[in-house]
């Protein structure tokens, strides 16, 4: 049975993430409380009309290859729902190419749109079935996860490829605090610096560090030096970042556990409140620093104009 189709406007807002958290690649991932902002209604025209404002305005395409256009396709067709065509507005907070989720946010974002489009969508297309879409996109499930589902998660896919997550609570007593530098590096770049095969004790290593990274963002913070380090990745990309392993090396030698954010080139500080201004101090004027809070939900709609 066709799927019917929602006249009025739906608005969506979705949050940036933080993948890996140093040892915990393509699993581990926070949300924050920064949201991309989006707005859209079917048409009887055929096609899309797409207006950007914010982050990604002067260089994202504004056609159907816009990432969160693509998605709503997606999403459209696994509820066997066809509309001729929709307007989308997205006004984006998340900086791009920054390693702060913002291709995960379009994807998550824009399933979201196509299922409050719906009538039942919430039913043709919940949020397990969102989640796979998403993945199938974007390969990893870990920012997708967060931006799904908000505050800590860690995702994984299994041997049949279905992804599957965690949510937890982050400790009260971390404060995490991003760096975000002038220019951006396309996550394809960066995963593409990345050996296809790793030594077995930096394996093992990451896996003991990943276990108690768990541990120590919902427990122990103490233990959070320790739980940030990692052999797998961030040193591969040191020719495409680094400054911003520079600043990593210079937190965590004042006490302040620090990681690439994602594939970078932003830095995430777990700091204690006492340390937040030294991540400013310890960035420069190059870098935009910013405390940010862990989002407690993740995609949600939300009224036109509130």
């Amino acid at each position: 049975m066709v799927a019917q189709l929602c006249r009025d406007p739906v608005r969506v807002q979705v949050p940036a993430s933080s993948a890996n958290i140093g040892p915990a690649f393509d699993s581990a991932a926070l949300a924050f409380d920064i949201v991309d902002d989006l707005v859209a209604m079917i048409t009887d025209d055929d096609g899309v009309l797409i207006e950007v404002a914010g982050a990604g305005a002067d260089s994202v395409p504004l056609d159907g290859s816009h990432l969160v256009a693509r998605s709503m396709v997606l999403g459209f067709a696994a509820m066997d729902a066809h509309p001729s065509g929709f307007i989308l507005r997205c006004d984006n907070a998340i900086p791009h190419g920054r390693g702060l989720g913002s291709s995960a946010a379009a994807i998550v974002g824009g399933l979201a749109l196509a299922r409050a489009l719906v009538v039942e969508g919430d039913t043709l297309l919940p949020d397990s079935m969102l989640l796979q879409i998403a993945k199938s996109m974007e390969s990893h499930p870990d920012n997708i996860s967060a931006a799904l589902y908000g505050g800590l998660t860690f995702a994984w896919t299994d041997e049949s490829g279905v992804a599957g997550h965690i949510r937890l609570d982050l400790h009260p007593a971390i404060r995490p605090v991003i760096a975000v530098p002038e220019s951006g590096l396309p996550t394809a770049d960066a995963r593409a610096t990345l050996p296809l095969e790793v030594a077995f004790d930096d394996a093992a290593f990451n896996v003991a560090r990943s276990a108690l990274l768990l541990h120590a963002l919902t427990a122990e913070p103490d233990h959070l030096m320790e739980a940030t380090t990692d052999r797998l990745h961030q040193n591969c990309r040191r020719p495409m970042y680094g400054p911003s392993l520079d600043l990593v090396g210079a937190l965590r030698d004042n006490g302040v556990p620090a990681v690439i954010s994602g594939a970078g080139p932003s830095v995430l500080a777990l700091a204690s409140v006492p340390n937040m201004d030294l991540v400013a101090v310890l960035a420069g004027a190059n870098w935009q620093v910013r405390p940010v809070q862990v989002a407690g939900h993740g995609v949600r709609t939300v009224p036109i104009g509130a």
